[in-house]
C-alpha cells in the first residue's frame, strides 16, 4: 500500500481550537522575560550587549519552535497509524466471528449424530464385558471353592498359605473390577470376611507370641511375615491399608498383659507378698525369653524386648493403681508393696539385672507408684503400726503395773540394781519398727521416728498416770503394796533406762529438736517418781517432827535418832537405783529432812527461858546437823550438796550472847541463804526468847539495809519452802516493811 492510499484511508483531523492556557502561557513568558531583561540591564554599561542577547534569543526560539514542531508532527503521524490499524483489527474480528457461527453449525449436527450412536457404543460395552466374563469365567467359577479352601489353611494356622490365596482372589477382582466399570461380583462377597478371618488369626498368633516362640515358633514368624508382607503390598499400590501390622503389634501388648495381668488384683490380706514373688520371678523369665526366643521371629524395628519392657511395665503400674484404689491394705502389704515397687523392682533382682540388654530399662518410664501413691501408703502403714505400737507398749505397761503388787520385791540384775525388761521391750519395738522403715524411704523412716517419738511421749503419760494411780490407791488403803517404795524406786530406774537410750530413736537427719519433748516428758516422770518417794518418806518422818523442838528434843537425842532410823529404813533401797537418779533422790531425801526440820523450829513450839536452854538449843542444831551430815553420808550422798549446815547458821544465832549484835547475824545469814525472810527471822528470834522490840526491829531492818546476797552463790531454796508463822502485830510498827 503506497503512502497516497494510505492517506487517503486515515481520517483527517479537523483543526481544533486554540488552547485556554496559550494566552496565560504568553502572558507568564512575557512577565518572565521581562523580569529577566530588567536584571540583566539594570545597569547601563549592559546595554551594549543588547543586540548579542538579541541574536541569541532569536536562535533559541528558532530552535524550540523547530523542536515542537517535529514533536506534533511525530504525535499526528502516529495517531493516523493507529486509527488505521483499529480500522483493519475490526475487519479481522468480523471475518473470526462469520467462521465461529459456521463451526457452531457443523457442531450441532455432529452433536445429534452421536445421540444416534449412543446404543451403539452401550452394546459395544456389553460385548467387552461378555468377553472379559468370558475369558475369566473358570477362575471365577473357582472363586468360592478357593474361599473355603482359605479359610480351611486358616482354621489349620498355615497363614502364609491362607495369605496367598487371599491375594489371588483380590488380584482376580481387580481384573473384573476395571473392564465391567466398577461392578462388583456377588462371587466376591466372600473376601471381605475372609480377609478379617486371616487378620483375626495373625492377631491370635501375635497374642500368644510367648507360647508359640516356645512351641511353634514357625506360626509366630507366618502370622509376623503376613502383617509385614501386606503393609508392604498395600504402601505399593497405594490401597487402604488393613492394618494388619498395628493389630499385630497391639496384640503382642494385650496378649502380654492378658497373661500377666488379666485378672483383677484383689489379693487376700497377706498375699500381696506372694504375688509380688511371683512377679518377681515371672517378669525377668518373660523378657530373657522375648529376648531369646521372641525377638528373632520378627523384624528388629519391632524392638521386641523394649516392647515388652515397657507394656509389662506399663500393665503393672496400672494394675498396681486399680489395687490401691480398691479397699485399704494392711500395714504389711502397705510395707511389702513400698519396699518391692521402690527397690526390689528396679534392682539387679528384677529389671536391673545385667542379664537384661538396654532395651528393657524402664528407669526412664513413669513409675510404678506416683508420689501421691507413696504419700497414700506412708500414711496407711504408719497408721497403722501406730494403733498396733500403742496396743503393744499398752501390753508392756499393763504387765508392769500388774507387778507393782506382788509379795515379792522387784527383781535385780547382776550389779544388784532394780531391773525390769519393760524399758528395752518398749525401745525394743520402737527402735525396730524405726530400722524397718528405713528400708524403704527415708521419708517413711522420718515419719516412723516422728510416730515412734509421739507413741513414747503418750506411754510416758500414761507411766505417769499408773503410778498417781498406784500412789492414791496405797495411800487410801484400797491395795496396799507390800513393797511400795522398792518398786517406785525401780520405776525409776526404768526412767533412766529410757533416757540413756532414748536417742536410738533418732536416725540420722532428723531434725535436732525432735527428742526435746520425749525428753521433757521424761525430766517429768523422773520428777513425778521422786515426789512419791519423798512423799512416802514424809509419811513416816511427819509424825516424828510434830514433836520437835520440844524440851525433851532439847535434852534428849532420842527424837532425832528415830527421824534418822526412819530415813535410813526408806533410802536403804536407793542404792538400788542407778547414778545419777540416786544421787538425786538422795540429795532431795535430805533436802525434805531439813525443809521439815526448818519447818517445825518455825512453828514457834518452844522459846528458850534462858541462856542455858539457848545454849542446848545451839548445841542440839550442831549434834543433829552432824547427825544429818553422816546419815547421807553413810548413804552415799556428797557432803557438797547437802542442806544440813543451814542448821549450823541457825545454830550460830542461837548461841549468840549479845543481842546488839544480832544485826550482824541476820545480815550473815541473808548472804549464805538469800531466800529467807523477815517471818523466818522473827521465828527464830522469838525461839531465842530474849530479844527485845527494839532489838527485834533492829535486826530486821539490817535484813534489809545489808549488802544484797551474791548471785553466785548458788545455793538451793530452803527458806522459801518452808511456811513461817504470821509474826504478831506488835512487832511491826507502821512504817515498819509489814505495814
Amino acid at each position: 500500500m503506497d503512502s497516497a492510499t494510505k492517506d487517503e484511508m486515515q481520517p483527517s483531523l479537523p483543526p481544533g481550537p486554540e488552547w485556554p492556557e496559550q494566552e496565560r502561557a504568553e502572558q507568564l513568558a512575557r512577565g518572565a522575560a521581562l523580569k529577566w531583561a530588567s536584571g540583566i540591564f539594570y545597569r547601563p554599561e549592559q546595554l551594549a550587549r543588547l543586540g548579542q542577547y538579541r541574536s541569541r534569543e532569536v536562535q533559541r526560539t528558532c530552535s524550540l519552535e523547530a523542536r515542537i514542531k517535529s514533536v506534533v508532527q511525530s504525535y499526528l503521524e502516529g495517531v493516523k497509524t493507529g486509527v488505521w490499524q483499529l480500522a483493519q483489527a475490526s475487519e479481522a474480528v468480523q471475518g473470526a466471528r462469520e467462521a465461529l457461527g459456521q463451526a457452531h453449525g457443523l457442531l450441532q449436527g455432529t452433536a445429534e449424530a452421536m445421540q444416534t450412536l449412543r446404543p451403539l457404543r452401550e452394546q459395544v460395552a456389553q460385548h467387552k464385558q461378555l468377553q472379559v466374563l468370558s475369558q475369566l469365567l473358570p477362575r471365577l467359577w473357582a472363586v468360592p471353592a478357593t474361599v473355603a479352601h482359605a479359610r480351611s489353611l486358616i482354621d489349620a494356622r498355615q497363614l502364609l498359605e491362607a495369605y496367598v490365596c487371599l491375594r489371588e482372589l483380590e488380584q482376580l477382582q481387580e481384573e473384573t473390577w476395571a473392564p465391567l466399570g466398577g461392578l462388583e461380583l456377588p462371587v466376591f462377597e466372600g473376601l471381605g470376611p475372609l480377609a478379617e478371618a486371616l487378620g483375626q488369626a495373625v492377631e491370635a498368633a501375635a497374642g500368644a507370641a510367648g507360647q508359640l516362640a516356645r512351641e511353634d515358633p514357625a506360626r509366630l514368624v507366618a502370622a509376623v511375615r503376613v502383617a509385614e508382607v501386606d503393609a508392604r503390598y498395600t504402601a505399593s499400590l497405594e490401597l487402604a491399608p488393613r492394618g494388619w501390622r498395628q493389630r499385630c503389634l497391639q496384640a503382642l501388648q494385650e496378649g502380654l498383659d492378658r497373661t500377666h495381668f488379666g485378672t483383677p488384683l484383689l489379693p487376700e490380706p497377706g498375699a500381696l507378698a506372694g504375688w509380688l514373688e511371683a512377679l518377681r520371678v515371672a517378669l525377668p523369665a518373660e523378657l530373657s525369653i522375648a529376648e531369646a526366643l521372641v525377638a528373632p521371629c520378627c523384624p528388629p524395628y519391632y524392638k521386641v524386648v523394649q516392647l515388652w519392657a515397657h507394656t509389662l511395665h506399663s500393665g503393672l503400674r496400672r494394675c498396681l493403681q486399680q489395687l490401691l484404689g480398691g479397699p485399704e491394705l494392711g500395714a504389711a502389704d502397705a510395707f511389702t508393696l513400698l519396699h518391692w515397687a521402690l527397690h526390689v523392682y528396679l534392682g539387679p533382682e528384677m529389671m536391673g539385672s545385667l542379664e537384661l540388654g538396654p532395651e528393657a530399662d524402664v528407669s526412664q518410664l513413669e513409675p510404678l507408684l506416683t508420689p501421691e501413691n507413696i504419700e497414700q501408703l506412708e500414711a496407711t502403714f504408719v497408721a497403722q503400726i501406730q494403733a498396733n505400737v500403742a496396743q503393744w507398749l499398752q501390753k508392756a505397761l499393763d504387765g508392769e503395773v500388774a507387778e507393782w503388787n506382788r509379795e515379792q520385791e522387784p527383781g535385780t540384775d547382776s550389779s544388784g540394781f532394780y531391773h525390769s525388761p519393760m524399758p528395752a521391750i518398749v525401745l525394743q519395738i520402737l527402735e525396730e519398727n524405726i530400722r524397718v522403715s528405713s528400708l524403704v524411704s527415708k521419708s517413711l523412716q522420718l515419719r516412723v521416728q516422728g510416730m515412734a517419738l509421739s507413741e513414747l511421749g503418750t506411754f510416758l503419760r500414761s507411766f505417769s498416770d499408773a503410778l498417781i494411780r498406784f500412789s492414791r490407791d496405797h495411800a487410801r488403803g484400797e491395795t496396799m503394796a507390800p513393797h511400795y517404795v522398792p518398786y517406785l524406786l525401780a520405776t525409776l530406774n526404768h526412767q533412766s533406762a529410757l533416757s540413756s537410750s532414748v536417742s536410738v530413736l533418732q536416725p540420722d537427719g532428723a531434725a535436732s529438736g525432735a527428742l526435746v519433748p520425749v525428753e521433757t516428758a521424761l525430766d517429768e516422770l523422773q520428777r513425778r517418781i521422786c515426789r512419791l518417794v519423798l512423799e512416802a518418806l514424809l509419811a513416816e518422818l511427819q509424825p516424828l517432827f510434830a514433836a520437835l523442838p520440844s524440851r525433851r528434843w532439847l535434852s534428849s537425842p532420842e527424837l532425832l535418832d528415830d527421824v534418822c532410823e526412819r530415813t535410813a529404813r526408806v533410802c536403804q533401797d536407793f542404792r538400788r537405783v542407778r547414778n545419777p537418779a540416786a544421787q538425786l533422790l538422795l540429795g532431795e531425801a535430805e533436802r525434805t529432812v531439813v525443809l521439815q526440820y526448818l519447818r517445825a523450829l518455825m512453828q514457834g513450839r518452844l522459846v528458850c527461858r534462858g541462856v542455858d536452854e539457848r545454849t542446848q538449843a545451839a548445841e542440839r542444831l550442831q549434834h543433829d546437823a552432824a547427825q544429818l551430815r553422816e546419815l547421807f553420808l553413810g548413804l552415799g550422798l556428797e557432803e557438797s550438796v547437802q542442806c544440813a549446815p543451814v542448821l549450823l547458821a541457825l545454830r550460830d544465832l542461837l548461841n549468840l550472847r549479845d543481842p546488839m549484835l544480832l544485826g550482824l547475824e541476820v545480815a550473815g545469814l541473808r548472804q549464805k541463804f538469800p531466800d529467807v525472810s523477815e517471818d523466818h527471822v522473827s521465828a527464830l528470834l522469838d525461839l531465842r526468847g530474849d530479844v527485845s522490840r527494839e532489838q527485834r526491829l533492829a535486826a530486821l531492818s539490817s535484813l534489809q539495809a545489808g549488802p544484797q546476797p551474791s548471785p553466785s552463790a548458788g545455793r538451793r531454796a530452803l527458806f522459801s519452802l518452808v511456811p513461817a508463822p504470821a509474826p504478831a502485830l506488835s512487832s511491826c510498827l507502821p512504817s515498819g516493811p509489814c505495814s
